[in-house]
């Protein structure tokens, strides 16, 4: 057994998250572009009611705001959390809710 098998990297933890009105977005990608971590992406086949394909968020968010500031459209809602989370222990608080 190597050190890395018996150590495994421990999980993402996230600063924070958005929420993205999925509807009202026209699919610029400007968020995608101004995101520092690099954790928005378009979806590549799914479209919202509209017709555009939208922004997905992937676990490590740093909740800076560069979306929401970007946005043309205010699709995003951000949140900061106190303590850094990961990504398991964001989705068990929101099933408990």
């Amino acid at each position: 057994m190597t050190a890395s098998e018996s150590n495994p990297p421990s999980a993402p933890r996230t600063r924070g998250s958005v929420v993205v009105d999925v509807d009202a977005c026209k699919g610029c990608e400007l968020c995608v572009e101004a995101c520092p971590p690099g954790v928005l992406r378009m979806t590549s086949t799914a479209r919202n009611n509209q017709g555009y394909l939208y922004p997905e968020l992937l676990p490590g968010c740093i909740a800076c705001g560069l979306c929401a500031k970007v946005c043309p459209d205010f699709v995003f809602q951000v949140w900061r959390f106190d303590t850094p989370v990961t990504e398991l222990e964001l989705v068990s608080s929101a099933d408990a809710q």
